[in-house]
């Protein structure tokens, strides 16, 4: 029976998985962290080491409160700042005072001491940096985000949180950004659970506007609890339902935003692990076609060296998982017709 079993799940495979290919982009196509049509040309512009394209997105995010935006450019403009440095040197010498500068060089320091070997070191050392970010414009959230993921990295006690915390949700309550790093906080904070982490996500979530991408918060929940190391003095287990609802929920936002759109790209390969973690193959196959040729590092990085590659990997066991499942001789005809 075993063999039989065997059998028929390769005929399956053989028959359905390049037919399940269909709407996917070619792996050639798919883009790893594709900038949108605005950052884009600010990158080429410091590719070539001129700054002032990058300066004025982001002075544009902050006269108009795109903080989401901003948060978003000022981590993809800092990642670059450290490879190709010679453009964001040249603007902190010109304008050392550009409020827009004063927080991407905050992000970087913070990025960078979470590199170091000597972690809370480095990122103690940022923290006059930090303060010069969030002193730059008194409206702007996104100094805030860069704290707490100092605070985390330095261990910081609940009490630091909650004063950070409090700081950026009185700025904009329904910061993205602002979300994940508190989360994340509060799961590598001593004594806390799975179930806490889940309470505080699914909470913000309850409260978030309805597209805003906060909603997708509880998937990450499920994301931190489904790769959690396991053993003595690991966080205990997370209800199945629990898991399924915060896919539930992200693959509702998901719906709502058109297909291969790169604003909900990362939430999408968020959701698509945890759909994929859950066993929930046919549901990972329509977001990875949701999802179009936007392939994001994170959630990947954390598995591979190679995200890119891991997405790609991934999406071909999804195709031959559903492959596998679907019979051989659909149904599709009679069902239509009612059973008759």
């Amino acid at each position: 029976m075993a063999l039989l079993r065997a059998l028929i799940r390769t005929a399956r495979m053989a028959r359905h998985t390049a037919s399940l290919a269909a709407g996917l982009p070619a792996d050639e196509e798919v883009l790893l962290d594709a900038p949108d049509d605005r950052l884009g040309p600010a990158l080429v512009a410091a590719g070539r080491g001129e700054y002032e394209p990058a300066a004025k997105l982001l002075a544009l995010t902050r006269e108009r409160a795109e903080w989401e935006n901003r948060d978003r450019y000022v981590m993809r403009l800092a990642t670059f700042a450290c490879s190709r440095p010679e453009w964001f040197e040249h603007w902190r010498r010109t304008e050392p005072d550009d409020p827009d500068m004063l927080l991407l060089r905050a992000e970087q320091a913070v990025a960078r001491g979470w590199a170091a070997p000597a972690r809370a070191e480095q990122l103690g050392a940022a923290t006059p940096l930090v303060t010069a970010a969030a002193q730059g414009d008194p409206r702007d959230p996104v100094p805030w985000r860069v704290a707490l993921d100092q605070a985390r990295g330095t261990g910081a006690p609940p009490a630091r949180f909650e004063a950070l915390w409090g700081e950026a949700v009185r700025r904009s309550p329904h910061h993205y950004g602002c979300h994940v790093a508190a989360l994340r906080f509060l799961a590598t904070a001593g004594g806390r659970s799975h179930d806490q982490c889940f309470d505080f996500a699914e909470r913000a979530a309850q409260d978030a506007l309805p597209d805003s991408l906060v909603q997708a918060l509880p998937l990450r929940a499920a994301l931190g609890h489904l790769t959690a190391s396991t053993g003595p003095g690991a966080p205990g287990p997370v209800p199945r339902a629990r898991l399924d609802s915060a896919a539930d929920l992200a693959a509702a936002l998901s719906g709502r935003y058109a297909v291969a759109d790169p604003w909900p790209a990362e939430v999408r390969n968020v959701l698509v692990c945890v759909l994929v973690r859950l066993e929930r193959w046919p549901e990972a196959l329509v977001q990875l076609g949701r999802t179009g040729p936007y392939a994001t590092s994170f959630p990947w990085d954390r598995f591979s060296d190679d995200p890119l590659g891991q997405f790609l990997e991934l999406r071909d066991g999804v195709r031959i998982e559903v492959a596998a499942s679907t019979p051989l001789r659909g149904r599709r005809g009679r069902d239509a017709s009612g059973g008759h």
